[in-house]
């Protein structure tokens, strides 16, 4: 291989690990913002990588990761608490009550719906109010 060319491949390596330590800053930040990429575990493989999603939501406790907004849809997953998600939207589904909250906001995560009853932030689960699936 040419030194060019090696040379050319260790910036860009360099720089997509640049690229990554700053997304997990933004991520651990726990900032809603518009270009979010979120550093998250997948259950039961133990290793972190990045989903990319224009919002991150957190859990304040386990909850349940379901195919659709209701807990009569198949259960695909869970997330641990505290730790941040990859958002797309929020949509309307079946009304949860828990810990003194009501409400029928469900969020759509990369990997399926969680109520908003369990995240932090507002009845929203801090995305925008015009963020609607």
């Amino acid at each position: 291989m040419p030194t060019r060319t090696l040379a050319r491949a260790a910036l860009v390596g360099a720089g997509a690990l640049t690229l990554l330590g700053s997304l997990t800053a933004t991520a651990s930040a726990g900032s809603p913002t518009a270009g979010t990429a979120v550093v998250a575990s997948t259950a039961g493989q133990g290793s972190a990588h990045v989903l990319a999603a224009p919002y991150a939501v957190e859990p304040y406790e386990t909850v349940n990761i379901r195919k659709g907004p209701a807990r009569s849809y198949d259960k695909v997953g869970s997330v641990v608490a505290n730790q941040p998600r990859g958002a797309y939207c929020w949509t309307h589904g079946e009304t949860i009550s828990d810990h003194g909250y009501t409400n029928d906001v469900w969020v759509q995560l990369v990997e399926g719906y969680v109520s908003a009853v369990y995240l932090k932030g507002n009845e929203y689960g801090d995305l925008p109010a015009s963020a609607t699936c």
